[in-house]
Formats: structure tokens, C-alpha cells, sequence
């Protein structure tokens, strides 16, 4: 049994076929990884660009809407402390009116008073006068 030369040649010709396209899969796996890596990479970048860029925009509409929010409020609170103003001088304004409606009355009631005191006085006196009269003449 002779082996020939060829049929070694075509043997190691055979195995050698396998190993190099196990090589070249390799090759390919090897790029295929770097290259998923670096698309990976590049989408983060972009990824992280993007949120940045939208929290900056979150962040200035939330500045923006906090400052219109405060000139708001102050507008607010400063038309409600005039109204309150404005109302307390009504208020005090009104109650000066009655207090002094309220004097008025109670001294014309007081003067109207005093005046029938001093009638009834003098009205009791004239008669206590007259009685003392009639009570000597009766007496003589």
C-alpha cells in the first residue's frame, strides 16, 4: 500500500481547507464584535447628547414657568393687599359713621331726657307747693 504523493497532498490539502475558514470566521466574529461595539458606542453618545440637550430644555422651562409663576403670585398678593386696604378704610370709615350717628342719637336722647327730668322735676315741685299751701290754709 502505497500511499502516493497526491493523495497526501490532497489530505493535508483537506485539512487545511477547515482551519482556514475557521480562521476567517473568526476574523469575521472579531469584526462583527468591534464593530456592534463601536455602533454601541457612537448610539450612547448620541443618547447622551440628546438627554443632555433635553434637560437643559426641561431645566429652562422649569425656570421660566417658576419666574411667571412668582411675578403671578406677587401680582396677586399685591392686588389682594389693596383690596384689603381699601376695604379696611371702608370698613373703618363706616363704623366712624355709625359711631357718630350713634353719639348723635345717644346725646339727643340724653338732652330729650334731661329735659323731661327737669319738666316732671319742676311739674312735682309746683305741686308739692301747691299741696303746702292748701295743707296751711287748711291748717288756719
Amino acid at each position: 500500500m502505497t500511499i502516493s504523493l497526491k493523495t497526501i497532498l490532497a489530505a493535508l490539502l483537506l485539512t487545511a481547507v477547515p482551519v482556514a475558514l475557521a480562521q476567517d470566521v473568526s476574523s469575521d466574529v472579531k469584526k462583527t464584535t468591534k464593530d456592534a461595539g463601536h455602533d454601541t458606542k457612537v448610539a450612547a453618545e448620541k443618547t447622551g447628547h440628546a438627554t443632555e440637550k433635553a434637560a437643559d430644555k426641561t431645566g429652562d422651562a422649569t425656570k421660566t414657568a417658576a419666574q411667571k409663576t412668582g411675578h403671578a403670585t406677587k401680582k396677586a398678593a399685591t392686588a389682594t393687599g389693596h383690596e384689603t386696604k381699601v376695604v379696611a378704610k371702608d370698613t373703618a370709615h363706616g363704623t366712624e359713621k355709625a359711631a357718630d350717628k350713634t353719639g348723635h342719637a345717644t346725646k339727643t336722647a340724653a338732652t330729650k331726657t334731661g329735659s323731661g327730668v327737669k319738666k316732671a322735676t319742676k311739674a312735682t315741685g309746683h305741686e308739692m307747693k301747691k299741696a303746702g299751701e292748701k295743707t296751711e290754709d287748711a291748717v288756719k
